[in-house]
């Protein structure tokens, strides 16, 4: 049985669509990997979730219009960094465009040689399984080989902004 639809698209407008979506609150995270000449690529991105536990599988997606959808396309691994909620400013650092997102940002290196940032709340070191284009995005799908957590208050993203899922 198949649960796709071939449907034609709905007319629901954009920017309500947007809205409404950003009711929903998300954690945020940081995917980081390596370009091919050794140097580190990371961006900000909050749609992450949990797939299965058996075989450990986790997805996240990206704007098939993204600079970096070559490198993630191409790159066998990938980190996926948890942001704890004072590293806002961080979050800011990799969504904007051009500059070198690293500086001044301390990190280890994973069991690949991928950039860990330090002070997440958890990270996933994962294999870069396997890609659906859907819409305007591709989801990764990435099956963890090496994870870690260090429980701390998490950074949100909701209504369009960051906050700690306890302010009032």
């Amino acid at each position: 049985m198949s649960i796709s639809s071939n449907r034609p698209s709905s007319s629901v407008d954009t920017q309500h669509f947007r809205q409404a979506l950003s009711q929903f609150a998300t954690g945020v995270t940081i995917i980081t990997t390596r370009l091919d000449n050794g140097t580190f690529l990371g961006l900000t991105a909050s749609s992450f979730n949990s797939v299965s536990l058996t075989p450990p599988l986790v997805l996240w997606s990206l704007n098939q219009r993204a600079n970096s959808m070559p490198v993630f396309s191409g790159n066998s691994h990938y980190v996926i960094n948890v942001l704890a909620a004072d590293q806002a400013h961080i979050a800011t650092q990799f969504a904007r465009p051009g500059e070198d997102r690293f500086k001044g940002v301390e990190f280890t290196l994973s069991p690949t040689g991928l950039p860990v940032l330090s002070g997440v709340a958890a990270w996933f070191e994962c294999h870069n399984r396997s890609r659906y284009p859907e819409g305007d995005h591709v989801i990764f799908v990435g099956e963890v080989e090496n994870c870690d957590v260090c429980p701390k208050e998490p950074l949100v993203f909701h209504g369009g902004r960051f906050l700690s899922a306890w302010q009032p």
